[in-house]
Order: structure tokens, then sequence, then C-alpha cells
């Protein structure tokens, strides 16, 4: 995450009433906080995050607000000095003018006066002859509403008239007096704080402010939680080793750490905080490398396969005849700048045409080997709405690919997972054809042949390797019953692998946890199902199960079910108690286990067992020796 608030960020700003204001910060605008004011957005960009700044009176000559940057000392110095401003304050506030310093007081119009406990200073004064004894607060709304529309003092001044005219303010306890001049504060006072839009800024947003069923009432516990449980963490270094997808067949697949599987039905909420505990949600600060850094063969093939996405449109697949390409001379001329200017990649990234000029391979696959999520979604494409907020857009087919989550995020359809052969992109593949018909083609023709070898190589990689299985962990935050989702996506997992589940109800997680029981592992283990005998351990981790056994319960163990709630304390003293109001919404609650590997054949015992002589005592040993 950036320090330093940069152009075009999206940042909320947390005004002194608590809400939230969220918004982009676009250079040479102006930003608008209502009715506390404007200032220019170039004011904080480049500034360190968690400021705060007050809106100053606008100078003469100038159209804007300045911005102050409001100090540490000035922002808790009621909290700091709390003590001697207690005994300060139950002395000198408020100063009743009696006697002759009352009736010189009058003849000045001056009645009242607020002081500093601290100095001792004058901070503010009345010069009101009478006041109305019936009313506790003297000052008028027509009045604020003038003060407020002079602006003077960033609302400071607001504030100490409001004390000086309540006729009651020495009746009042400590207490009850901080309380009044917090309450003005948060109304009055033009200050407002530059906050990151993290992962929990966003989730509390989102469940405060904006629609909370987008994110299935997510609250931060759950999210950390359903982190801690399937240790999502960073997974390695990228050992990317950019492969033809025909190069995997026949391989061995190995155990590779960092891997994850997630199902998410929260936009996107769940895997951006799955990527940021991996290192992998935001973009690097120093984007520009150094010319004389050599370039390995993952950046170099991604800097090509950028440069190809850009030069073929966004849109979706033209039928063939229509032309959403750019003409013939300008795929050249791109191609030849591109030539002349990238750098000289390895020669398993590229191939040659004939012509004398190498473009990138069709069927080399941007994806790296290590520290990846793969997400399963049940429609064409993933909801991924919110990591847009962090420079990322999953439905954009030219993502550039210097954001971490362009090479570490892959996407899998239910489709594609259990039955491959259904799904008409995987099985679709382009015919390959020679340079030389390549070249006899037209521009949109070409864009179209060389787009859709890319996507079935992408989709066969990540279809191949999901089966595979091997993963390091499944996170699921979904709606779909999670029964559905173990049958087949338990048998990816490796051993040991942490398994975390959110669920907005009790119920189904119930059922889950159910299925796992002690029970019905002694059930399946002394007595199991009729279509289960015979089979060997790797038909049982795929078995479909029947109404008894809905999964195979011997594949996970450690099943548990627990939920939490973070509430809100007011910690004051003789005053501790926990808040009575808070949000509703659904408790939330979180399913865990772990998967496990059933040992093969018979477990035995095996070794010379030691017996142990007892020694006898009293009249027996005596009788015994006898």
């Amino acid at each position: 995450m950036h320090s330093l608030v940069q152009p075009h960020a999206l940042v909320a700003l947390k005004l002194p009433s608590g809400n939230l204001r969220v918004l982009e910060v676009t250079p040479n605008t102006t930003i608008s906080l209502g009715k506390y004011g404007s200032f220019p957005s170039n004011l904080i960009i480049h500034r360190p995050y968690h400021l705060t700044y007050e809106l100053q009176d606008k100078q003469p000559g100038e159209s804007f607000n300045r911005l102050r940057i409001v100090p540490a000392s000035e922002l808790y110095s009621d909290i700091l000095s709390s003590d001697a401003s207690a005994s300060a304050l139950e002395e000198e506030t408020p100063i009743t003018n009696e006697g002759d310093d009352a009736e010189n007081a009058t003849s000045t119009g001056i009645e009242y006066s607020l002081v500093d406990p601290e100095s001792g200073a004058v901070v503010a004064r009345t010069d009101r002859v009478e006041i109305d004894t019936s009313a506790r607060q003297t000052l008028t709304t027509e009045k604020i509403e003038a003060l407020k529309k002079d602006g003077t003092d960033a609302g400071r001044d607001i504030i100490a008239k409001l004390l000086l005219s309540h006729t009651a303010i020495d009746q009042k306890t400590q207490y009850s007096l901080a309380k009044y001049k917090l309450l003005k504060t948060k109304k009055y006072i033009r200050r407002f704080s530059v906050l990151p839009m993290d992962v929990p800024m966003l989730a509390h947003w989102q469940l405060e402010v904006k629609d909370p069923s987008k994110i299935l009432d997510m609250r931060d516990e759950m999210i950390a939680l359903l982190g801690c449980w399937a240790n999502v963490h960073f997974g390695g270094e990228d050992q990317c080793d950019i492969e033809e997808v025909g190069d995997r067949e026949g391989k061995g697949f190995e155990s590779t750490p960092g891997r994850w599987l997630v199902v998410d039905d929260t936009g996107g909420l769940l895997v951006a905080a799955m990527a940021e505990r991996m290192g992998i949600l935001y973009s690097p600060e120093n984007k520009v490398a150094e010319d004389n850094q050599e370039p390995t063969s993952s950046s170099a093939y991604q800097k090509e396969y950028s440069h190809n996405q850009k030069v073929i449109t966004n849109k979706e697949d033209p039928p063939s005849g229509t032309s959403n390409e750019p003409s013939g001379s300008t795929m050249e001329s791109t191609a030849q700048d591109h030539d002349s200017t990238e750098p000289k990649s390895p020669q398993n990234t590229r191939i040659s045409h004939g012509d004398g000029k190498s473009r990138c391979n069709d069927l080399k696959v941007p994806y790296a080997g290590a520290n990846t999520l793969t997400v399963i979604h049940a429609n064409q494409q993933p909801n991924l709405t919110f990591l847009r907020e962090y420079g990322f857009d999953a439905t954009n087919p030219a993502q550039p690919s210097d954001h971490p989550l362009a090479s570490h995020l892959m996407s899998i359809s239910w489709l594609q997972l259990i039955k491959p052969e259904s799904d008409p992109t995987y099985n679709s593949k382009m015919p390959s054809v020679s340079p030389e018909a390549l070249r006899s083609w037209k521009a949109n023709r070409r864009g179209t042949y060389h787009r859709k070898r890319r996507r079935w190589a992408k989709i066969r990689h990540v279809v191949d390797t999901t089966r595979k299985g091997e993963f390091s962990g499944l996170v699921v935050a979904s709606t779909m019953d999670p029964i559905s989702i173990m049958r087949y996506a338990v048998p990816l997992l490796a051993g040991g692998a942490p398994i975390a589940i959110y669920s907005q109800t009790i119920e189904p997680l119930t059922a889950l946890a159910d299925c796992y029981s002690i029970a019905r592992r002694a059930a399946w283990v002394s007595n199991p199902p009729e279509e289960a005998v015979g089979k060997t351990h790797q038909e049982l981790e795929q078995w479909p199960g029947n109404e008894e056994f809905p999964l195979n319960p011997s594949l996970v163990l450690g099943a548990a079910l627990q939920t939490s709630r973070v509430r809100k304390w007011q910690v004051l003293p003789g005053r501790t108690h926990p808040l009575m109001t808070s949000r509703g919404g659904a408790e939330g609650y979180v399913f865990t286990a772990w998967r496990v590997k059933p040992a093969e054949g018979k477990i035995e015992a095996r070794g010379k067992a030691r017996t142990r002589k007892r020694k006898l005592e009293g009249p027996i040993q005596e009788e015994t020796s006898k």
C-alpha cells in the first residue's frame, strides 16, 4: 500500500461527525465536503495518510480554502490535560461578573467570558446585556447560521460562543461538559482525516454506508478469521516458468505451496483480503525499471502479452467477417515499434513467423506458479468488482501486466471444473496456421485468430492445473450449499490443507459439520456403504455420496463452528459499559476443518511389548517369599 496519497487513488475522508466520504483524488479538481466547505485536491496529493486537516478561512484574493495540518498535541489536548482541566474548569468556567465587576461589565456590555483553563487567556466574550433566563442556550438558530456563513476560525468561534451563551454551563458535571463540547465540535468544526481505502476500510464503508448484502454482511472480524484459519500468507517468491500448454502434458505435478482455492460471492472483497495478506493486492510503488536491468522471462513475456492485448480491441470476439481490429498498416507499424523499443526476451517466449520478425507465442501463459489465487465462479465471468478499487479489472482482457493480480489471480467456472469437456472454449482449440497463410489474412481475421489461441491457452492452463489439485487451502464465502462445494473442492486440496467457510446463517454449516462428525466417521469405518466397497482411495475421494453419507467423512478432520463479534465499549471512569445499540444484520459463522488423506492398508502396532513385575509389599510379599 502506498504511504502517500497518489493521483487517482481512492481514499476515504473521515469527517468530524464520523461519516465517511469515499472519492477518487483527481488532480486539478475541487473536493467538496458539503457544509464544511471545499478545497483543491492538489493540497492532499503526495501527502501522507492519516493526517488531520483543517479548512482555513479564504485569504483575500483567493477563491479556495487552504488546509492546515492539525498537530497531535492539539488533537489530544483535552485528553492529555484532562486532570488539569478538570480542576481549572470548576474554578474558572464560567466566570460570572458580580458586584463592581458586574457594573463595569454592564457599562461595557460584557457579562460572560470564556477563559482557557490552561493558559488563563480569554478565548471569547459576549456583549449581551440581557439574558433570557427561560432558555438555557440563548444563541438562536439565525445567529448560528450567520456565524456558519461567516466561516471564521474553522468553526472554533461558533463552539466558543455556544459555550458562552449556555446559561446552565456551571451546572454541568465534568463528564456532561466534555460530552456537550464534543457534540458541538463534531457538528461545527471544519476538520477531516485522509484514510487509505484498504480492505478493512472498504468493508466498513460497504457495511455501514452502502449495501451490506453485497458482501454477505461480513464484518472485519469474520474476514480476519477466514484469513487466519485458512493460513493465508505470502507463498514464496514467484518461480514462474513459462511453458506451452502442450509441454505440461505428461509431466508429473508436484505440490506447490502458496496456492489457494476461493469461492467468493462478496463481489471480490474476500479475494482482496486474501490478496492483501499474500502481498499481491497493490501495485508496486516504483514502476520505473532500470535500463541496465536484465528482464526475466516472466516480466518480458508479460510486457509482450500486454502489448499484444493493447493492439487488439477489448470487445467480445466478433463473428467471422466483421472487423473490430485496427488496420493492417497500423498493426504492422505497431509491431515494428514494439520490436524496436522492447527489450529482447528469451527465445522460449517468442516464435518466428518467417518474415524476419519474432512475435509473442500464443501458447504461452502469463500466470505464476506459486502465491496464486484460483477463484471458482458460477457465471460466465467472476464478480470481482471491488478489485477495481485497487487498480485491477478482471473483466478487462487488456489488463496491464504490472499489477500483481494479473499473473497471480486465475478464475475457473464450475462447468470447467466438473465437466471441462462440456465447455466450448476449453475444447475449441484453434488449429495451427503456417506463417505464410497468416500473412495472407486480413488484419481483423489475424487478430481474432491470435486472440482465440491465447484465450484457449489460458483457459486450458487454468483448468488443467486446477483439476490436478494440491492446493494449500480453501476459503469460501458464498450463498451456495457448502456440501455441494465441498464435494468437488476437497479432493483438490493437499494433505493438511486448512478449510474456512463463511455463512450468514448457521444452519448450512451445521449440516456440513454433521457430515464430518465423529459418529459418521465411525459408521463409515465400521460399516461403509455398498457403493464404496472395493474402491481405491482415489475413487473414494471422487465419490458423489448418498443419502446416509452426503460426503466422505474420512477426508476431513477437526470440523468445528465458531463466531465472533467485536462489540464497542464506552470506557470512562465509572462509566464503562458496552454500547447497547449497534448495527444489526446477520451474525455470521465460520466453519473450520483440515483436509486429510486416509492411510492405505491396515494399521498395526508392532514391537516387543514390555511387561512390568508388580512389587509386592506387606504380608503378601512375605508369604510369597516363604
